[in-house]
């Protein structure tokens, strides 16, 4: 069974813990966010990129959910000699993935080249495409200005009130190479829980991305990331509310309407599947709260089996 996973952030990491309990590796494809993509220090930050690498290798810092564990910060403090600013952590170790991938890009490679490499130096057998080898940059427009994604999220810890989320560059960018065939060719299309504005967002803003998956509408299942109108992490619930969306599983299956057939929906929510039906979505009913590996796997599973009900 060929599985394709569109993913951005820490959820998407531990969901895709399960479905490799689930699918032997090399027959899952995972797409990508890169609208959080930075650039500090002269290196390239591609953060739901690394989460993923890094989680499925087994060395993400467990305590974070991103970034190397065990790691330093020697290089972050000296830089800050120098007047950097360095509210965005980049440990030692860390550095030499950016260091890597920022040196083949100035080579001339593509992204989706250069993360095959990263992802093989970690010993990984799937398959981890960037939606895009094209520049896309999530922007947050808010009372305090336009801020980055990394602004809003990391350096202002996501305290501003958010009144639009723009994605520059998506109107001209491209799906990468194998993306909308790893959509076309799989036999069960997951969306991550992930946040859906600027995790998927960004995603499904690629020309041809959204088209393709509304052809094969009937084989992509989302699975919620809104537990009883919260998020287990990050800010989707009150991006969702600030932008007018219901923060809750029938808001996410109103986001998804159009693209996905199925939306797997917490024990907790059971009361709103009938919203959710409501926007033409099959509920799934199930535990979504991923602790450990067999709850992981759990929710693959189902989520799995759902796109093939």
């Amino acid at each position: 069974m060929n599985v394709t996973v569109l993913a951005g952030g820490v959820g998407a990491a531990r969901f895709l813990q399960g479905v490799l309990q689930a699918v032997p590796e090399r027959d899952v494809t995972v797409i990508s966010n890169i609208g959080d993509d930075e650039d500090f220090f002269g290196l390239r930050v591609c953060p739901d990129i690394d989460i993923v690498i890094y989680t499925l290798a087994g060395e993400v810092d467990p305590g974070k959910g991103w970034g190397l564990r065990d790691e330093s910060f020697h290089a972050l403090e000296a830089l800050r000699r120098f007047g950097y600013e360095t509210w965005f952590q980049l440990g030692d170790r860390d550095l030499a993935t950016l260091a890597h991938r920022s040196d083949l890009l100035r080579q001339g490679r593509t992204l989706s080249d250069v993360t095959a490499t990263i992802a093989r130096a970690f010993g990984l057998a799937l398959k981890l495409l960037p939606v895009s080898d094209d520049r896309i940059r999530t922007l947050v427009d808010t009372d305090a200005g336009t801020l980055t994604f990394q602004e809003y999220f990391v350096k202002r810890r996501t305290q501003d009130e958010v009144r639009a989320v723009r994605f520059d560059g998506a109107n001209a960018a491209r799906p990468a190479p194998g993306v909308i065939d790893a959509i076309n060719r799989a036999d069960v299309i997951c969306i991550a829980p992930s946040n859906p504005i600027v995790s998927i967002g960004p995603i499904l803003s690629v020309a041809g991305v959204r088209d393709a998956l509304r052809k094969v509408r009937e084989r992509v299942v989302a699975v919620s990331p809104i537990i009883g109108g919260k998020t287990v992490k990050g800010p989707a619930d009150r991006m969702m509310a600030s932008l007018g969306i219901e923060p809750t599983a029938a808001g996410v299956a109103a986001a998804y309407a159009d693209v996905a057939a199925a939306l797997v929906i917490d024990e907790v929510d059971r009361a709103l599947a009938p919203a959710v039906d409501a926007h033409g979505i099959r509920p799934v009913v199930t535990q979504t709260l991923m602790i450990g590996a067999p709850e992981k796997r759990a929710l693959a599973e189902r989520a799995l089996a759902a796109a093939l009900a």
